[in-house]
C-alpha cells in the first residue's frame, strides 16, 4: 500500500489523511471498547492542529507531548505534525528533572498533557494545552485538513536518548527519514488495511514510530496497550488473541515473558499473528526454540530488525527459522535504501568475517542531534564511498561483521553504551549522575546477567575519604533524576578500582555484588507468618538478595516490572494466588502484599483505580505515581 506514496514528496501526517480519504469509515485506533474510525482521527488531529498553528506551532517549532497510553496521545501526535511542528515524546514516568530538560533542551513553546498529569508535572516554564480539560474549546475549531506548512525535509519528532555527558540527547528526525522507512520495507511485509498493530511500547522509545505509523500508513488498526496489560504477558496474550493481532512488534526480553506466558496458559487457536518483529537489543536465537516447537517458523514469520534511533528506527532484516536456533545474533541485510559498512578504526573496510565498526549511511541517517554540534560532528561523519552530495555515515559503536553469505553478525559494542529490555543506556550519564553526589569520589556502572538470563546494572563506587557514602540516600538521587530502567538494582562500595595495565579501571575484576540486603530507609524487619515468609522467598530468589524484610519495596531491592510480571506468574505458580500487575504495583511492599492477599476473596477483587482511569485506559499504577510524585517534591524542595 505504501508504494502509492511518494517518500520524497509526502510528510507523515499527508500519507495518514491519504488513508483517511480512502477508508474513511475503518477504525484506526482503538483502547478497550472505545474506537475512533480514520475520519474521527483526523478531524480530532485536524481540530487540535488548528488550535495549536493560533498558538504559534509551525515548522521547525517543537511540541512537548507528555500523555498516559490513551487515543489522545494519537490524536496529539497528529494534531502536533499537521500544524507543521515536530513531537518531543516524553514518558510520564520521567523524572521532573529530566522532563524538565528535554522541554528546555527542545525550546518546546508548548506541551500537550492532561489535567491529572499536570497537576503532577507541576510544569512552569512552557505553556500548557490539556487535552481533555481544554477540548471544549479545541472542538471548535474547523475539523478540515489544514493548509501544509511543513514539507518532507522538516523534522518530525526528536527522541532523546541516554548520553554519556549525564544528559540525555536528543535525535532530530525528518518526516522523509520516516515516511521512506515504511515504503523501503514494504516489498518485505506486504503490511495492508487488514493488519492490526499494537502500540505496546513507550512513545519516547522509537519503536513506537515504527508501530503507529505501520498501522496508520497502511490503513490498518492500531491497538493502544494500556501500561498494565503490556506489563502483564498474560494478559498481553490474551488482547493479541482478542483483538486479532497481526503484527507484534517486540524487544527479546518482552518476548521471552511473552513465550513464558503462552506455556502457562496454552497457545491459543485464535492467535492470528502473521509477523513478530524483533528490535532494540540483541537477540538470543536461542531463546525462541519453545515458540517454534508450538507454532513452526512459517505463520508467524519471525524478523530479526536491527535498528538505531539515529537511522530510524530500523537498519537490517533477517526472516528467521527453526534452523537459526544454534545460531549467532546474526542481523541480516540492509533496507535497501541504506548502505552499511563494517570499517576498522582508520575508517577502512574490513574483510569478510573480520570484526569492524558498523556505519550506517543512506535515506535513514537523522539530521543530528539538537544543541549538540560536537557531538554531530563526532558521530555523523562525510561519507567518503559515495557519490552522492553531502552524502553522510552514522558511526553506531557497534560490532559486527559480514558472513560469507553477505549478511551481518552483530558482536556487541565498542564503547560503555547497553542495551536492557530495549532501553539505550549510556552507563556514563548514571557513573555522571553517582558522581555529583556528595558521598561519592567516582563510580563505574557495568551489566552483569543473572541466574534467569535476565540483565541487570551493577554500580561501583569510591567514597570520599571524609564521609561513608549513604547508599540509600545515593539511590534516591538516581531516582529523582534518572528513569527507573537506569537505576542500578545493587551498589557495591570499594577502596579503589582495579586497574588494566595502562590504568583504566577493570572492569572484567570488579566483583561480584553481595547477595546481602541493600542498604535501604526502611529498617530490616523479620517477616512475621508463613504468607510473608513465602512472599519474601519468592522475592529473594526472583532479586539474588539473602535477605528480604517484610516492609522492603521490590523496586528499593532491585525489582523492576518485567521482574514483577515474572513474580506474578511464580506467586500464582508457589500460592495459586492471581494477582493483577496493577496490584502488584500497589503492594509493592511484602507486609503490603500479604495484607492484600489475606483479604476475604469478594473485598480483594474490589477494583483498585477510579472510574475515571478505566474509563481513560489510564492503568498506571498508584506505587509509580506515588514514586514520581514524591521525586518531584523533593525537587521542589531543593533536593
Amino acid at each position: 500500500m505504501m508504494d502509492e506514496i511518494s517518500s520524497a514528496a509526502h510528510c507523515i501526517h499527508e500519507v495518514f489523511e491519504d488513508r483517511a480519504a480512502h477508508t474513511p469509515e475503518r477504525v484506526a485506533v482503538a483502547l478497550g471498547g472505545t474506537r475512533l474510525t480514520y475520519r474521527e482521527l483526523n478531524q480530532r488531529a485536524n481540530q487540535l492542529a488548528h488550535f495549536l498553528r493560533k498558538r504559534g506551532v509551525g515548522p521547525g517549532v517543537f511540541v512537548g507531548i507528555c500523555l498516559d497510553r490513551t487515543l489522545d496521545l494519537i490524536v496529539g501526535l497528529l494534531g502536533i505534525l499537521k500544524a507543521g511542528g515536530a513531537y518531543v515524546p516524553i514518558d510520564p514516568q520521567y523524572p521532573r528533572e529530566r522532563l524538565s530538560f528535554m522541554l528546555e533542551d527542545s525550546r518546546s513553546s508548548v506541551m500537550l498533557t492532561q489535567s491529572a498529569l499536570a497537576a503532577e508535572l507541576a510544569v512552569e516554564a512552557t505553556p500548557v494545552v490539556l487535552l481533555d480539560a481544554d477540548w471544549a474549546r479545541i472542538s471548535l475549531e474547523s475539523a478540515a485538513n489544514p493548509p501544509r506548512a511543513a514539507t518532507a525535509q522538516d523534522l518530525a519528532y526528536v527522541i532523546y536518548t541516554s548520553g554519556s555527558t549525564g544528559k540525555p540527547k536528543g535525535t532530530l528526525i525528518t518526516h522523509h527519514n520516516v515516511v521512506r522507512l515504511f515504503r523501503s520495507t514494504q516489498a518485505w511485509f506486504n503490511f495492508s488495511r487488514d493488519d492490526v498493530w499494537t502500540l505496546f511500547h513507550s512513545c519516547a522509545f522509537d519503536f513506537s514510530v515504527w508501530e503507529i505509523w505501520g498501522a496508520l500508513f497502511n490503513g490498518g488498526r492500531l491497538i493502544v496497550v494500556p501500561f498494565a496489560v503490556s506489563r502483564t504477558p498474560e494478559a498481553f496474550y490474551r488482547l493479541l488473541c482478542d483483538e486479532g493481532v497481526t503484527v507484534l512488534n517486540q524487544t527479546p526480553s518482552a518476548f521471552r515473558q511473552l513465550i513464558r506466558a503462552e506455556e502457562a496458559v496454552g497457545a491459543a487457536a485464535n492467535l492470528a499473528l502473521r509477523y513478530v518483529i524483533f528490535g532494540g537489543e540483541a537477540l538470543d536465537f536461542s531463546s525462541l526454540k519453545p515458540w517454534f516447537d508450538r507454532h513452526g517458523d512459517r505463520r508467524p514469520q519471525l524478523v530479526n530488525m536491527y535498528g538505531i534511533t539515529e537511522t530510524t528506527v530500523h537498519v537490517t532484516y533477517r526472516p528467521l527459522t527453526s534452523q537459526d536456533l544454534g545460531s549467532a545474533s546474526v542481523i541480516g541485510v540492509p533496507i535497501p535504501d541504506l548502505r552499511i559498512y563494517v570499517l576498522d578504526e582508520g575508517g577502512a573496510p574490513v574483510a569478510t568475517g573480520v570484526t569492524g565498526e558498523i556505519y550506517v549511511g543512506g535515506a535513514g541517517v537523522a539530521r543530528g542531534y539538537l544543541n549538540r554540534p560536537e557531538l554531530t560532528a563526532q558521530k555523523f561523519i562525510p561519507d567518503a564511498f559515495t557519490s552522492e552530495p553531502d552524502g553522510r555515515l552514522y558511526r553506531s559503536g557497534d560490532l559486527a561483521r559480514f558472513l560469507p553469505n553477505g549478511e551481518l553478525e552483530y558482536l556487541g559494542r565498542i564503547d560503555a553504551q547497553v542495551k536492557i529490555r530495549g532501553f539505550r543506556i549510556e552507563l556514563g550519564e548514571i557513573s555522571a549522575v553517582l558522581n555529583s553526589h556528595p558521598g561519592v569520589r567516582d563510580s563505574v556502572v557495568i551489566v552483569r546477567e543473572t541466574a534467569g538470563g535476565d540483565k541487570t546494572l551493577v554500580a561501583y563506587l569510591i567514597e570520599h575519604a571524609e564521609a561513608e557514602v549513604d547508599l540509600a540516600d545515593v539511590r534516591r538521587t538516581l531516582r529523582d533524576r534518572l528513569p527507573e530502567y537506569m537505576v542500578p538494582s545493587a551498589f557495591v562500595t570499594l577502596p579503589a578500582f582495579p586497574l588494566t595495565p595502562n590504568g583504566k579501571a577493570d572492569r572484567a575484576a570488579l566483583p561480584e555484588p553481595d547477595l546481602g540486603r541493600p542498604e535501604l530507609t526502611t529498617p530490616f524487619v523479620v517477616p512475621h507468618d508463613d504468607l510473608e515468609r513465602s512472599i519474601a522467598a519468592l522475592w529473594r530468589e526472583l532479586l539474588g538478595v539473602d535477605q528480604v524484610g517484610a516492609h522492603d519495596n521490590f523496586f528499593e531491592l532491585g525489582g523492576h516490572s518485567l521482574l514483577m510480571s515474572e513474580l506474578k506468574v511464580r506467586l500464582a505458580t508457589s500460592l495459586k494466588r492471581e494477582v493483577s500487575m496493577v496490584e502488584l504495583f500497589q503492594y509493592p511492599t511484602v507486609s503490603s502484599l500479604a495484607s492484600y492477599l489475606s483479604r476475604p476473596a469478594q473485598a480483594a477483587a474490589q477494583p483498585m483505580l477510579s472510574a475515571h482511569d478505566r474509563a481513560e485506559g489510564r492503568l498506571q499504577s498508584q506505587h509509580q505515581r506515588q514514586q514520581a510524585a514524591a521525586r518531584r517534591a523533593r525537587s521542589r524542595n531543593g533536593r
